[in-house]
């Protein structure tokens, strides 16, 4: 991932001084193990770790010979560690080293992302719970429907990203699995003490049945929940760019001093975080397809997993790092206009109104069809010629056959709309 789009703490997972540390920790415990087992000295275990060493530069050398990274890093160490490197890797096959390395990153990145959610989910609920009871309009098909409140809009976010929490603490566990099985995963070589002894020193779990590689099914569903994460950062954004067009401005982006919104127009305040917030889940979604075309690999290994992998796991968790990050900004200085919300609410003089007038006329008498009718033929008046809904209502002798002026006008209270939003606060927030 190009730096514009990366933050430090998780690029580092993905940076070759961390990988091949793994790389180093999985051959040295193994070693550990298996000399518990009495297969290599203990001496030889204790010269690994004493001794043990990687130099980066060293290892793109020897790989440029050999083509081959497993390799290139057991030379390199075997250089340092001198003749009882001859005991490093004993039974173990390149993807017991490539596989477990990768669930260790996976789940270091998941750590991360866990965390940046949490932020979010503070930064919503402090949002939501400022507006809770700031009425706005609520909106079906782009279109004003009811009245709803600011606060409800973010809760509903809110509840979105703690499914999502959930949905990552499952896939973290469902990719944390540790393969040292050796050569098409039969441990013919290698005693399977020595998987599970890696396997807890790096807090992993032992994968059942690897077949030389971990089942990339993990994988998919990894993936799968960090593009169902993006997409909820998009939908969350889109809501703010609409509420941002200048024909609606409810809510903004911050615009912070000396900001410029337009190298042509200086009137511009453009919604650049919410657009980039967009552009970035389509990043980390494209993710999810080669995951799943990843399972399906031939009989017990291929490599077609392999470079796809080594893009897309740092591209999605770097790219989907960052939004997050963007987002919690965003919320946290998201400027609202409820004066702005209140003027769209009228706008359309009680239109926002006309449900709970069809359901108090069927309650007064009228037929739903004929009730309908009636308000319908009053709504599209407003909407051609402007004026009060209100006042078209209690002039319709129709209506007003069923419902006198005091009951019309007691059926325009915004009360009604929210009376529910405690009931509605408590399921999201608890107590």
């Amino acid at each position: 991932m190009i730096p514009r789009y990366s933050r430090p703490e998780m690029a580092r997972i993905w940076e070759p001084e961390n990988k091949f540390r793994i790389w180093f920790e999985i051959e040295a415990h193994a070693c550990d193990a298996q000399a518990e087992l009495g297969v290599i000295p203990r001496s030889a275990a204790e010269t690994v770790w004493k001794k043990g060493k990687f130099d980066i530069d060293r290892i793109d050398e020897i790989e440029r010979e050999t083509k081959h990274d497993v390799i290139a890093f057991l030379t390199n160490l075997a250089e340092y560690v001198g003749p009882d490197a001859r005991f490093v890797h004993q039974g173990m096959t390149s993807s017991d080293v490539l596989d477990t390395t990768l669930a260790v990153q996976m789940a270091q990145a998941a750590d991360l992302l866990l965390a940046d959610i949490d932020a979010l989910l503070a930064a919503l609920k402090r949002r939501a719970i400022e507006h809770k009871n700031t009425p706005t309009i609520g909106r079906s098909h782009g279109i004003h429907a009811e009245p709803t409140t600011f606060g409800l809009k973010l809760a509903g976010h809110y509840a979105a990203f703690a499914r999502n929490r959930e949905r990552l603490v499952a896939a973290r566990a469902e990719i944390a699995t540790c393969a040292i099985s050796g050569a098409v995963g039969t441990f013919a070589n290698i005693d399977p003490y020595v998987e599970q002894h890696v396997a807890d020193k790096l807090g992993l779990k032992i994968e059942p049945v690897s077949t030389q590689v971990i089942p990339r099914d993990r994988h998919a569903m990894f993936f799968a929940t960090l593009g169902v994460i993006a997409s909820s950062i998009e939908n969350l954004a889109v809501e703010i760019r609409h509420l941002q067009r200048t024909e609606v401005r409810e809510a903004e982006e911050f615009f912070s001093p000396g900001q410029k919104g337009s190298s042509a127009m200086p009137h511009k305040r453009n919604p650049v975080l919410s657009e980039n917030l967009t552009g970035l889940a389509r990043l980390v979604r494209a993710a999810v397809t080669p995951a799943l075309e990843n399972v399906a690999l031939w009989h017990e290994r291929d490599i077609s997993h392999s470079s796809v992998e080594r893009v897309m796991a740092p591209d999605a968790t770097i790219a989907l790092d960052f939004a997050l990050a963007r987002t919690i900004g965003m919320m946290e200085k998201l400027v609202v206009y409820p004066e702005r919300m209140q003027k769209n609410l009228d706008d359309l003089g009680g239109l926002v109104f006309s449900q709970r007038v069809l359901l108090a006329l069927t309650q007064a008498g009228m037929s739903r069809e004929g009730a309908y009718v009636a308000v319908q033929r009053n709504a599209m008046a407003v909407w051609r010629e402007g004026g009060s809904f209100l006042h078209n209502l209690q002039n319709d002798p129709e209506v007003t056959q069923h419902l006198d002026a005091d009951a019309l006008a007691a059926l325009f209270n915004m009360a009604y709309h929210t009376k529910h939003v405690d009931t509605v606060f408590k399921r999201v927030f608890g107590e």
